[in-house]
């Protein structure tokens, strides 16, 4: 068959949704300032959508940063990937600043997380070593694993058992090849919301001698005292051997960071393949990256009116009796009983009746007969604006619990 006919046929899972989905349920236009309200389709809506955490994309400092930044450097310099001709002092510092944030001996700077992920684990392993991840892993690292030309074993999500019974296996594999054992897993992850049992699986490491590469896009800056992960809020943050995290949720941006010893730093720099072949992170970005984590780091008042709101929110859906999952995070998400069609009329309920825009998590991202309506608390929201979502929320349960939505994906006119 013609590689254009097949796709064209078969769009996969979620793009057989798209002749009605594209341009409202997915791939939406939310336009105006970032901020808690914006607008969709004409009309003003409260958002829960964006991993603005802290609140950093509207900032006034950081939208002068970005402004200086672009000002003085244009969007070009550096020209050339980072190994060749594109390096800066400026790269050089808020590698530094990074390292010491998350307690690291050494940091380098990464273009894109999803891509900087997967030149990573490519990067780390070869065919003698073996990967054990966790079973409920972002796509970037189930790519990363992929590639890899060795053994590969998942383990069942946050079950330290299961674990141990995979590195038992990948011990038995190493002890006959030389190589290693790399355990992959995330801080906080991003569907369920619950942290990586990062405890229980340090706790391995000196029986099985592995290295851990943990994936804290949402921890970092919303985790810890400091803010420095989820390792820090656990007190494990020692026995991460790589940590990384990507600049596009608290830091509210595009890059993103590994951190670890420097000798395996240095390598990753001169061996990850999405570096050196990419051209390097643009100076007004790491002029505005460089603002931002100054803040993160010197107003702990912003982790802390996230997490006022992230209480009110959670608490509040709890009482009215809402399925929150083991969320232990700022990810809310709000599990119900449904369909897709019964996702499509809530989405379309929500947005055009209340104003409320949320993230709607169907098949195949979850299980068939769960519909997740995926909350994300930022420190620009309010009170309000939670007792308001609430109250949404609240009326479209009850609707669908009547069975009042409709068992079609008919699209009014409107939409």
């Amino acid at each position: 068959m013609d590689i254009f006919d097949r796709v064209s046929a078969n769009r996969g899972p979620l793009g057989s949704h798209s002749s009605y989905a594209h341009g409202y349920f997915a791939f939406p236009k939310l336009e105006g300032e970032i901020k808690p309200r914006m607008i969709f389709r004409g009309k003003e809506v409260l958002t829960w959508s964006l991993n603005n955490y802290l609140g950093l994309a509207n900032h006034p400092e950081v939208r002068k940063a970005d402004a200086d930044g672009a000002a003085e450097y244009g969007m070009a310099l550096p020209m050339g990937a980072r190994m060749m001709s594109g390096n800066s002092t400026l790269h050089e510092q808020l590698e530094d600043e990074l390292a010491e944030m998350v307690m690291k001996p050494s940091a380098t700077l990464l273009n894109f997380g999803y891509q900087g992920v997967v030149s990573i684990i490519d990067a780390m392993v070869n065919r003698h070593d073996v990967i054990v991840y966790d079973a409920e892993s972002h796509a970037c690292i189930i790519d990363g694993v992929r590639l890899h030309a060795g053994k590969r074993f998942v383990y069942t999500h946050n079950n330290m058992a299961s674990l141990e019974k995979q590195l038992e296996r990948a011990k038995r594999l190493t002890d006959e090849t030389g190589g290693g054992i790399f355990v992959i897993t995330e801080g906080v992850f991003g569907m369920s919301g619950n942290q990586g049992d990062l405890r229980g699986v340090v706790a391995l490491k000196e029986k099985y001698s592995f290295r851990l590469f943990v994936d804290d896009a949402h921890g970092f800056g919303t985790m810890g005292a400091t803010g420095a992960g989820t390792g820090e809020e656990q007190g494990v943050q020692d026995g991460i051997d790589l940590y990384f995290s990507t600049f596009a949720k608290s830091m509210a941006s595009i890059g993103a960071f590994v951190a670890g010893p420097e000798s395996v730093i240095d390598y990753l720099r001169y061996n990850m393949r999405s570096q050196i072949f990419a051209k390097s992170l643009p100076m007004p970005l790491v002029v505005g990256a460089l603002k931002r984590l100054e803040l993160l780091r010197t107003q702990p008042q912003l982790k802390e009116n996230l997490w006022t709101i992230v209480r009110a929110m959670q608490s509040g859906l709890r009482e009215k009796g809402f399925n929150l999952g083991t969320t232990t995070s700022c990810v809310t998400p709000v599990l119900l009983e449904g369909d897709i069609p019964d996702a499509t009329q809530i989405t379309l309920d929500l947005r055009e009746n209340h104003g409320i825009f949320c993230s709607i998590v169907v098949y195949p991202v979850v299980p068939k007969g769960v519909i997740m309506l995926r909350i994300i608390p930022t420190a620009a929201h309010t009170l309000e604006d939670v007792e308001e979502t609430i109250v949404a929320f609240t009326a479209v349960a009850e609707k669908l619990k009547k069975g009042l939505y409709s068992r079609t994906t008919a699209i009014p006119e409107a939409v």
